[in-house]
């Protein structure tokens, strides 16, 4: 199948270096068609990818059947069975915002296992000045690099607008991911990277 470019799949270069420096388990969460499945099954032990449309969970099985080391559920992230500590990185690009913020953090936290890292890249509202500010000195370049890698938009996933602005998203994440870190990235994308450093994860913490 073939390989594409836009605004989530210019990170996954950053990703996969990040599953590079720690061989383990990987789950993408909202895999879509798979690109970042294949990926990431480079350089980890195992990926798993997860996502509720079984259209594009089909597409992504036919982008990694000649891959052992892969396993592709149709399911909600919240939902899927998976047991505690699970995994030692945990993955979310431009999905985190269709569901639960609450809810899908505490869930992704309780699957990292002790030393594993959370990292997302995640698209917020635009709710501040700064916020409009930042996206508007962007378009110039986003542009520019767009045409160079000649962006594919439409890779028929399932997209939706968010909801919290990017002020929100951080008070969130700081209450519920002690130390972690984010920051505003190119095509209007935000980074998160939390590394978890509890020596366990406690199940009840997320809630039903």
């Amino acid at each position: 199948m073939d390989v594409y470019w836009n605004h989530n799949a210019a990170y996954h270069d950053k990703i996969v270096d990040a599953a590079t420096r720690r061989p383990g388990r990987v789950l993408d969460v909202g895999c879509g068609e798979g690109l970042l499945v294949q990926r990431l099954a480079r350089v980890a032990r195992h990926v798993a990818g997860v996502d509720p449309d079984a259209t594009v969970i089909a597409r992504a099985r036919e982008r990694t059947a000649m891959l052992d080391n892969v396993t592709l559920h149709v399911d909600e992230f919240l939902n899927m069975p998976a047991e505690p500590a699970s995994y030692d990185l945990v993955t979310f690009v431009a999905t985190l915002h269709h569901m639960g913020l609450t809810h899908a953090l505490r869930r992704a936290r309780q699957l990292l296992a002790p030393g594993g890292e959370l990292f997302i890249v995640g698209v917020s509202a635009r709710k501040t000045p700064a916020d409009w500010i930042v996206s508007g000195l962007q378009v110039p370049v986003v542009r520019v690099l767009s045409r160079w890698h000649r962006e594919v938009r439409d890779i028929g996933v399932v997209i939706a607008d968010p909801s919290e602005g990017l002020r929100e998203i951080r008070a969130t994440a700081k209450r519920e991911l002690s130390g972690v870190r984010i920051r505003r990235g190119l095509y209007y994308r935000y980074i998160l990277r939390w590394r978890n450093s509890e020596a366990t994860n406690d199940p009840d913490t997320v809630d039903p």
